[in-house]
């Protein structure tokens, strides 16, 4: 059984910062690749800056909680790319890839001398991922991307927040997470499918791309129904009960995703009315329908609620503060809580992977590096090429 993890063996150079590409390159780690974080002397990714909050020890420099969040299972090496010594000591990283990220704007690799041709002549078999903020070509090509100004470049946010309110950012960088998802993904088939060409291969994708890939129901709203979707709140545009409702001392989310569903849970509450009957009509009726199960849920406790729809078996949950999540025991029971040691901050907990394989898996998890930590055991590796 391995326990290095399914990608074991594959080197990464993670030439992005701040999110979508660190998160990518993070992904891959978990799965076994070496990341080697290239970052800028003296400053470094982005996102050490970002924050409070920050962790600082007694004898070291001030850590960023944003930068802990999207660098686990890397090493840091500090090169100025505009230099000599920094762009040879790239090219010798390059040829002994398997992958090299980058999320820089469009032309600025072709500046530093590392322009697609050029990376290819290179290392032949590298796969390149490339992500951008609202693709590398096309009218907009190019142009800058944030995650916000994605989220409302690609439409999220307009399906996001009360009904009738203002348009909502998804609270966490959605945008960035789902690029890095989708490109980690995208190099591991190139990988796949090197192993029957022998050549590596450009994998793109971006903010815009990744928001619109998950735009699923909504979506064929609009291009098969001619609907051009709103905010739904906290409720289902297609389901109904299907949201957050109210009780006596907060709130509980119902999930009535069927008729058998609905059978079960309407004569309970007293809901069971011959024109609510169907989904359709009851998506139809939404604004009476949910009143009515805000009225039965109003003299029950959330503990009674959820007894009452574990007993029916409609399935219902809470809505949990993110400290609340952190401290349940089910979330630590999946893997998803890591305690790793830090360089210079001691033994700390993060977010851990969220993939689970029953054939072993990485095992050996890593902090995320200090800046430039691995200086001189990634030149002394490089050097043993030249012996």
């Amino acid at each position: 059984m391995s326990t290095a993890g399914a990608l074991d063996g594959v080197v990464v150079v993670d030439l992005s910062r701040a999110l979508a590409g660190p998160h990518a390159a993070m992904m891959l780690g978990d799965l076994g690749a070496r990341v080697i974080k290239v970052e800028t002397p003296g400053s470094g990714d982005d996102s050490r800056t970002w924050g409070p909050p920050f962790v600082t020890p007694d004898d070291g420099e001030r850590e960023s909680t944003y930068f802990l969040s999207c660098n686990r299972n890397k090493e840091s090496i500090t090169l100025d790319l505009k230099s000599e010594d920094g762009a040879h000591t790239l090219g010798r990283l390059v040829q002994h890839a398997d992958v090299l990220i980058e999320n820089f704007r469009t032309g600025v690799l072709d500046r530093l001398g590392f322009g697609m041709p050029r990376l290819t002549e290179i290392n032949p078999r590298l796969v390149t991922l490339s992500i951008t903020g609202f693709g590398h070509d096309g009218p907009e090509g190019g142009r800058a991307g944030y995650d916000q100004i994605a989220q409302g470049e690609s439409g999220i946010m307009s399906v996001t927040g009360p009904i009738g309110g203002e348009p909502t950012r998804v609270g966490v960088p959605i945008g960035d997470l789902l690029a890095g998802m989708y490109g980690a993904y995208g190099v591991v088939a190139a990988l796949h499918e090197r192993e029957r060409t022998g050549r590596g291969q450009v994998v793109r994708t971006s903010l815009l791309a990744a928001l619109v890939g998950v735009h699923a129901l909504y979506g064929t709203m609009y291009t098969v129904g001619g609907i051009v979707p709103t905010t739904a709140g906290a409720h289902h545009p297609s389901i109904c009960p299907y949201g957050l409702f109210h009780c006596a001392d907060g709130v509980v989310q119902i999930a009535v995703g069927s008729e058998n569903l609905w059978r079960a849970f309407a004569p309970a509450f007293g809901l069971d009315r011959p024109e609510w009957a169907a989904n359709p009509d009851r998506v139809a009726d939404r604004d009476a329908v949910l009143a009515a199960v805000d009225a039965a849920f109003a003299p029950h406790t959330r503990a009674d609620l959820m007894a009452r729809l574990a007993d029916l078996g409609v399935p219902a949950g809470q809505v949990r503060s993110l400290g609340e999540v952190y401290e349940w025991d089910q979330t630590r029971s999946q893997g998803l809580l890591l305690d790793v040691e830090h360089s210079t901050l001691g033994t700390i907990t993060l977010p851990g992977p969220p993939l689970r394989f029953d054939d072993g898996g990485r095992r050996d998890h890593v902090a995320p590096p200090t800046l430039g930590q691995h200086n001189d055991s990634i030149r002394a590796w490089l050097n043993t090429f030249d012996e």
